[in-house]
């Protein structure tokens, strides 16, 4: 049964901006600046996904010891259990500020769900291009590169399209 969230509070217009939202993942949050709470949590997003990726490395390292291989798949644990907390923040936001039409058509996908993808896209993007996401400059452009920002653009028009839809209230996003 469709049910209606967060009625007379902030509507979902003001869900963040695709360029928002890439800008929230390149640039670290600042506090001097007012910034939407879904933006600073995207940004944690992404240095979880780093981390992960990092790890990841270490862990398939040729010359990796055990202990190491150990260590690194327990970050990995400990990497997505706080990711899994951080998509859980902006997936009550969206339960708290967000408001839906009854009888619009749901989104197969939390916010944060959407969100966590993108901002592991972006990771992959990054070092697809042989930098780290801090680096602002590309080091080559090849194949993989071209196909990861291919695929996080895709993502970008996805997100621009559905919280568009969500904001016209063609659509509404799952709420747990």
């Amino acid at each position: 049964m469709p049910t209606e969230y967060a009625a007379g509070r902030i509507g979902a217009v003001e869900l963040p901006s695709p360029v928002a939202l890439l800008r929230a993942f390149r640039e670290p949050d600042d506090p001097s600046r007012h910034r939407h709470r879904v933006l600073a949590v995207a940004h944690e997003l992404v240095e979880c996904h780093e981390c992960r990726y990092n790890a990841l490395l270490a862990a398939h390292a040729p010359d990796a010891s055990s202990g190491c291989v150990a260590r690194s798949l327990q970050l990995v644990d400990h990497t997505d259990a706080h990711r899994t907390e951080l998509v859980g923040r902006i997936d009550n936001w969206v339960a708290t500020h967000v408001q839906h039409r009854t009888g619009a058509s749901l989104h197969t996908e939390t916010l944060g769900a959407v969100i966590d993808r993108m901002a592991a896209k972006w990771v992959a993007a990054q070092h697809a291009l042989g930098m780290s996401p801090a680096d602002p400059h590309p080091l080559q452009l090849d194949d993989d590169a071209q196909l990861q920002w291919s695929r996080l653009a895709e993502l970008a028009d996805g997100y621009k399209d559905l919280i568009t839809d969500v904001s016209e209230h063609r659509r509404r996003l799952p709420v747990w």
